[in-house]
């Protein structure tokens, strides 16, 4: 079985993983995570993961066939350029593939985070046996990979999926630079906003919530809506209700078989089902609907590494 290693580059760490593909899914085999601000420079970074694809590689006694690498966008993925993302200052028109295809001597292939998690549910997770699957990441930020006729779309410049700057309403969270987003609604930073800005007016109108007004984060506010609160219940009945509207503009548009949810919603989906499934109901085309499901990630903390993997895993199968 061959030797694969895949990259997954991101804001806050970095990680190198090698893998052997066993049965279609690749096997995790060794692990090593960096803190992205302990090494500013792109190439002190990329140079720590190649030495530790290396030291991985020299103790499984093997080579490996290829580099998978999935980061933030912006990304030029057919010339295997990162185009300086938001959240990793000073990655301009690094030549990451040609990084490490230099320093290995085989092919290396990048993929925007997005897209990649999107292949690795794809392959590896919840959307296996689909033939048109979109999934969501709702976490930081609400960023979309689309499969489509059993291949990954990627757009003229690979632009394709940024749902989350669609715009639900003319007032709201801000979320990609525009108020009242899909993902100024439906991220974790959204969620927050939303909540900062609606409990002054819960609190007037006699509501009683456990909630302090400096800690309004998505995660804290699930955890008072599980016990009942009856403000963070009507934060996230609000989010689900917009997660409804912009999940009903994909069913229409793309007619999918499912759409995979990452984060928050694989964490606290119980939260927004109900409503997001009322709005589905009255806005989606029925008989698109009829054929969509809407199902959590399966892959949970290892998505990073999968969808590291699966940006090979596409380039394997086509050279194959």
């Amino acid at each position: 079985m061959a030797l694969w290693i895949g990259l997954d580059i991101g804001g806050t760490k970095c990680a190198a993983v090698a893998a052997r593909a066993s049965d279609g899914r690749p096997e995790i085999l060794d692990k090593r995570l960096f803190l992205t601000a302990d090494y500013p420079r792109w190439q002190d970074m990329c140079a720590v993961l190649a030495d530790a694809a290396a030291q991985m590689c020299a103790q499984l006694h093997d080579e490996p066939v290829g580099i998978g690498i999935s980061c933030g966008g912006p990304l030029d993925s057919r010339r295997g350029l990162v185009l300086g993302p938001p959240n990793l200052p000073g990655w301009d028109e690094v030549p990451i593939t040609e990084f490490f295809s230099a320093r290995f001597g085989i092919p290396a292939y990048l993929q925007n985070d997005a897209n990649a998690c999107a292949v690795a549910e794809w392959k590896f997770g919840a959307g296996q046996g689909c033939t048109n699957m979109v999934f969501l990441t709702f976490g930081t930020g609400l960023g979309a990979g689309l499969i489509l006729d059993g291949r990954l779309y990627c757009g003229a410049n690979d632009m394709a999926g940024e749902v989350g700057h669609i715009r639900l309403c003319s007032d709201g969270p801000v979320g990609y630079g525009k108020v009242g987003s899909f993902e100024g609604f439906c991220s974790g930073g959204g969620i927050a906003q939303l909540a900062a800005v609606r409990l002054p007016a819960f609190l007037r109108q006699g509501g009683k919530t456990a909630l302090r007004s400096d800690d309004l984060s998505a995660k804290t506010l699930a955890e008072y809506a599980d016990t009942g609160d009856e403000f963070a219940l009507s934060v996230y009945a609000e989010v689900g209700e917009k997660l409804g509207a912009g999940l009903s503009v994909l069913v229409d548009i793309l007619n999918p078989e499912r759409i995979v949810i990452g984060s928050i919603y694989a964490r606290a989906g119980h939260l927004l089902h109900e409503r997001m499934r009322r709005v589905l109901r009255r806005e989606a085309l029925a008989r698109s609907l009829r054929v969509c499901e809407v199902v959590p990630a399966a892959l949970g903390e290892q998505l990073g590494d999968y969808a590291a993997l699966g940006v090979l895993a596409c380039h394997t199968e086509e050279r194959v």
